[in-house]
């Protein structure tokens, strides 16, 4: 039967640009990989020690705020949700990320941005299967009124939904079936957004120190959207849950075939709905892709023609 091969990029391609929460400019390179790699970030400002960290759910520390990775000898990059949503969207499965500072570029907040740098030259196809993990039974955590599930189905699914009491946003629930290119078409151009009353706490905190309204953020005031021309979807606020929830998936470690719903969760729980599962004696299994899984897959069937342009706000 004829299996599906992993892919890599067919070119290295570079981001430049301020954290979201540090504020710290970085500079970003995705490099081509051998099959097997997987995806592994690089810390080039650190001279000394173990500065490469694997892009594995065990390696999270857990943040409401954004998704950290922290190796086994304390080396770490933060805020990596919206570039392995990318990769994962695009059906990278190696790469390697070399980047000079703590935290990945926020760009303009949502993934597109790596999706055309990534796409511009397209991917590589690699003579070695991909291994997905298939959710063989329901798994769910929850707390403080949220919750996540993954669910047995032969395709990755996301459902999502939140409930905000600004006006602005409200209930808002999405389903997307993510193949054939869903993601970069419904998805990845969605930006990452706060409440008003947030901002002057986190910034108190030394947070979100690198957002800018309108730039690379949405910021939701009760009835008000302060975002400069507006918003690029209605539903932009879920649609960017779910992107978020695509790439805190993608630490599995490979392509996951199941359902997701996610109601009010963020990326600690995402996280520790991974932890559950691998933890779950027969809850997973990895399998080798064959063709007919290979359709299901996110990044399959992506047309550049579908990913949006620059700057599109439509709501």
């Amino acid at each position: 039967m004829r299996r599906k091969v992993q892919n890599t990029l067919k070119a290295s391609v570079a981001f430049e640009g301020p954290g979201l929460h540090s504020g710290q400019p970085a500079r970003m390179v995705l490099i081509p990989a051998p099959a097997g790699h997987g995806i592994v970030f690089k810390r080039t400002d650190i001279a000394l020690g173990n500065t490469r960290i694997p892009a594995r759910w065990d390696l999270v520390e857990r943040s409401p705020l954004c998704t950290r990775l922290v190796n086994t000898s304390g080396v770490s990059v933060s805020t990596v949700e919206h570039i392995m949503a990318a990769l994962a969207g695009c059906g990278v499965h190696n790469a390697l990320i070399e980047i000079d500072g703590p935290e990945v570029p926020i760009v303009d907040g949502s993934s597109a941005p790596f999706v055309r740098g990534i796409m511009q030259y397209g991917v590589h196809r690699l003579g070695v299967p991909a291994t997905a993990y298939e959710v063989l039974k329901p798994v769910t955590v929850e707390k403080d009124g949220a919750r996540a599930t993954l669910l047995p189905s032969d395709r990755l699914t996301i459902e999502f939904h939140i409930d905000f009491a600004e006006a602005a946003i409200g209930r808002q629930s999405k389903v997307l079936d993510m193949r054939n290119g869903s993601f970069a078409r419904e998805l990845c151009d969605s930006r990452t957004f706060c409440r008003q009353a947030d901002v002057e706490a986190m910034q108190a905190n030394g947070l979100a120190l690198g957002g800018v309204p309108g730039e690379n953020a949405v910021v939701f005031d009760g009835e008000r959207v302060v975002s400069g021309a507006g918003l690029r979807h209605s539903d932009e606020p879920v649609r960017h849950k779910m992107l978020d929830a695509l790439g805190d998936l993608a630490l599995a470690g490979g392509p996951i075939l199941g359902r997701y719903v996610g109601e009010r969760a963020g990326h600690a729980l995402t996280n520790t709905l991974l932890r559950a599962l691998f933890a779950e004696p027969g809850a997973v299994r990895a399998v080798a892709c064959d063709a007919a899984m290979s359709a299901r897959l996110p990044g399959q069937g992506l047309i550049w023609s579908e990913i949006p342009a620059e700057q599109r706000c439509v709501a």
